[in-house]
């Protein structure tokens, strides 16, 4: 599906200053989808139609990417959090699973934070992690993701280019699935069509903040309450093996699945053998 089909399908929710862009689709249990840095829902456009079948899916973007907005110079991963309960709340939704990729995972760990706390608003049926730098100790960002996460965010914003973008997405995608010329222009295009290039660099406090938050967000997996899954791209070079590695030795009861020849994008560059993960995952449940 291409991006123009996606955002015509999806719906926009408004509160107060924040305004949340969402696909929703299905019947069944709800799962939300929880999308990347620094892309939006159409990520999830390939698995979709698949997990539509057996789930009612609710896939938004995050404020500050695709065309979600909401006031925020910092506290990224908390106010992107709360514009994902306002929207579950919005829609009635009291119980959910979680697929999430990037920072989508994090957004997680912060739902499952206020889980352990009793102040989540949708209880939390299961976690479903693909790649992201969920443990910063194995995260290995790149060079352009530092520099627009420091002090001189702005100016490396003002200037990110086309360029720049597609030659960071190429050497994080897998060499055998390497991103289409349509994701990344259109992406790229997405991107700048929401301020990007000023939001990049204040989005990109937020690897910092996992750093910050360390311990409340690695807290819910150490101690995991619910069911819980890694999913991963070995190719990735950001949060690949390490990352699954880890969070295989932090739950050795969980299943970790290792994907060859995919990247940091799985659910794009093989999605027969995400879906196929995903729902072996629930079937052990």
């Amino acid at each position: 599906m291409d991006i123009q089909s996606w955002y015509a399908k999806g719906t926009t929710f408004i509160s107060g200053d924040t305004s949340v862009f969402y696909v929703r689709e299905g019947k069944g249990i709800p799962l939300v989808c929880i999308h990347g840095f620094p892309t939006s829902s159409w990520d999830f456009a390939t698995v979709l139609p698949v997990l539509a079948k057996q789930f009612d899916c609710i896939v938004p973007d995050l404020p500050g990417l695709g065309i979600s907005t909401t006031p925020m110079s910092k506290d990224i991963i908390m106010n992107q959090t709360d514009a994902v309960e306002l929207l579950l709340d919005d829609l009635g939704i009291t119980e959910a699973h979680i697929f999430a990729h990037d920072i989508g995972d994090t957004i997680a760990q912060e739902l499952l934070a206020r889980k352990k706390e009793q102040k989540a608003k949708v209880k939390l049926l299961s976690a479903v992690f693909m790649n992201g730098g969920m443990f910063p100790e194995e995260n290995r960002p790149r060079i352009i993701q530092k520099l627009l996460g420091s002090f001189m965010g702005p100016f490396f914003g003002h200037f990110m280019s086309s360029r720049t973008y597609d030659n960071t997405m190429n050497n994080i995608f897998s060499q055998e699935h390497p991103p289409s010329k349509v994701f990344l222009d259109s992406s790229w295009n997405l991107l700048l069509n929401n301020d990007g290039r000023k939001m990049i660099p204040v989005i990109s406090q937020y690897l910092e903040e996992r750093r910050t938050h360390i311990k409340r967000w690695r807290t819910p997996l150490q101690h995991p309450e619910i069911p819980m899954a890694m999913i991963n791209g070995i190719e990735d070079p950001i949060s690949g093996l390490g990352t699954a590695h880890f969070f295989q030795k932090l739950q050795p009861q969980s299943l970790t699945v290792f994907i060859e020849n995919s990247g940091h994008y799985p659910h794009v560059e093989t999605p027969e053998a995400v879906l196929s993960s995903f729902f072996k995952f629930h079937k052990s449940l």
